[in-house]
């Protein structure tokens, strides 16, 4: 039998089951309890299976793909990258009353000093048009006791990987608030016994949230750059819920003068 034939055949069988359990649905006041039984017995195992192709569908389907590094950057970047957590699903997606030093994937760290957290982050679905991170990342902060707060995000080797004062490292980022706060990054580089720090606080109040290091300014020592890391400080994030939809950096070399 032809494809064409094949596909006839399944649409007829496909038209004929939604009938028959359209005419079962309609009849279940009146159906007699022992056929009732059996076909609800049917009906959960269908709907089992219909869930969890429902479920998957969804999840592949569904803007933006899993797994997009696609994001605007420099025409002449010479590294870019969103993190994991930006990416792709994680095998934990969230946790509660989190603890100083808990860490979210393999490069998100959250760091406070409560005596009590009231604190959550977990993992969103973006399904947004608008979105081009397949993920985000939620941040719920109830009482706070504490000082400070501040989300850490490790850069890849790949990011410090021939890193000179002449590079311009850029933080590009999506952000939610319930209520308006202070949102600060700070770049640490570590080269030998010394940290480089640069810090910028980011336009929340603009709609491209985007924030630039300027490395001619620093004294880093080019030859010794061992580790860096972005620091997103929190000032006053009480009684708040903030949503980073997308965060991805890049960096380019400077223009020469």
């Amino acid at each position: 039998m032809s494809k064409l034939g094949f596909r006839f055949l399944d649409g007829k069988i496909y038209a004929r089951n939604i009938q028959r359990w359209a005419r079962a649905a309609r009849m279940a006041a009146t159906t007699d309890l022992s056929l009732l039984r059996r076909q609800r017995s049917r009906a959960r195992l269908l709907k089992m299976h219909l869930d969890r192709l429902i479920h998957t569908a969804d999840e592949r389907l569904a803007l933006p793909k899993v797994g997009s590094t696609s994001f605007p950057k420099p025409h002449n970047a010479d590294w870019s990258w969103r993190p994991e957590l930006w990416r792709g699903s994680l095998p934990t997606p969230g946790l509660s009353s989190v603890q100083t030093k808990s860490m979210l994937g393999d490069e998100v760290t959250l760091f406070h000093d409560c005596k009590f957290s009231e604190l959550t982050l977990r993992q969103l679905r973006n399904l947004r048009e608008e979105d081009l991170a397949p993920y985000g990342l939620r941040l719920d902060v109830f009482k706070f006791d504490g000082s400070f707060l501040s989300l850490v995000v490790d850069l890849p080797d790949a990011g410090v990987k021939g890193l000179k004062r002449s590079h311009l490292v850029r933080m590009d980022a999506i952000v939610e608030m319930e209520k308006p706060l202070e949102i600060f990054a700070r770049l640490n580089i570590r080269h030998g016994p010394n940290t480089e720090q640069i810090v910028r606080e980011l336009p929340l109040s603009e709609e491209n949230i985007r924030v630039e290091f300027d490395l001619a300014y620093s004294n880093m020592n080019e030859k010794r750059v061992e580790r860096a890391w972005i620091d997103l400080i929190f000032e006053g994030p009480q009684m708040n819920q903030v949503i980073l939809r997308d965060l991805t950096f890049s960096r380019r070399p400077r223009a020469h003068l």
